[in-house]
C-alpha cells in the first residue's frame, strides 16, 4: 500500500515537471517566434519607409508633370488612344516617367537603350536623356514620315533636336519650346501651350 502511494505520488510529481518543462518550452517557442516576426517586421517597415520616401522627389514629381502636360496638350493626326512615349535609359528620371502613379499618365511608356530599340519601337514621342543634341537630330531624320513629339532632358539651348526642352536645376523645372522643330514634328499642340513660347523658358 504505502509502495503504491508513492509511486502515484512519484508519477503526479513527474507528470507535474513534464508539464511545466512543456510549458516553458511553448512560451520560450512562442516568444522567440513573435520576437523573429516583430524584428522581421521592423525591418520590413524601416526598408519599405525609405523606398516609400525616395519613390519620387519634387523634382522627379515635376518633371512627371510636364511631361504628362505636354503629351496631354498634343495631338497626332492619326492616333487612336494612348501614344507610346519611348523614354532613352539614358535619362536620370526613368522611374519617375515610367512607373504607374495615382494619376494614370497620359501616355504609354517605354524603356528604349538606343537609337535602334527607338526606331523599332515605332514610338509617338520621344524622350530624351543624355543624347547630344546632334544625335536627336540623326534619330529625328531617321524616322521621317512620322508625326513625332520630341522631348529632351539635356539640352537646354534648344536650338536643334527636340521641340521640348527641359531645364533641370536644384528645385525648378521648365521647359523650352523650339517652334522650327515643333513645326516640322507632324504633331499639333495646343495653343495655349505654344503661346508659352514668347517668354521662350517656362516653369
Amino acid at each position: 500500500m504505502t509502495t503504491h502511494v508513492k509511486n502515484d505520488s512519484l508519477r503526479i510529481i513527474l507528470r507535474d515537471i513534464y508539464f511545466r518543462a512543456v510549458r516553458r518550452f511553448q512560451v520560450r517557442h512562442y516568444f522567440a517566434i513573435s520576437l523573429c516576426q516583430l524584428t522581421l517586421a521592423l525591418i520590413l517597415l524601416t526598408v519599405g519607409g525609405k523606398t516609400l520616401a525616395a519613390a519620387q522627389t519634387p523634382t522627379d514629381k515635376s518633371v512627371r508633370a510636364i511631361v504628362s502636360g505636354i503629351v496631354s496638350y498634343t495631338r497626332w493626326p492619326s492616333l487612336s488612344g494612348q501614344p507610346k512615349l519611348c523614354i532613352f535609359a539614358s535619362s536620370r528620371y526613368t522611374q519617375a516617367l515610367s512607373e504607374s502613379g495615382s494619376v494614370p499618365l497620359p501616355y504609354s511608356p517605354l524603356i528604349v537603350h538606343s537609337e535602334s530599340e527607338a526606331l523599332n519601337a515605332t514610338c509617338d514621342a520621344i524622350y530624351f536623356g543624355n543624347e547630344s543634341p546632334a544625335s536627336q537630330l540623326e534619330l529625328i531624320n531617321r524616322y521621317q514620315g512620322r508625326a513625332l513629339l520630341l522631348i529632351a532632358e539635356q539640352n537646354p539651348e534648344c536650338v536643334i533636336g527636340s521641340a521640348f526642352c527641359l531645364i533641370i536645376n536644384e528645385d525648378t523645372v521648365r521647359f523650352s519650346i523650339n517652334l522650327d522643330a515643333l513645326s516640322r514634328s507632324g504633331v499639333r499642340v495646343n495653343p495655349e501651350v505654344l503661346m508659352l513660347a514668347r517668354n521662350k523658358k517656362h516653369e
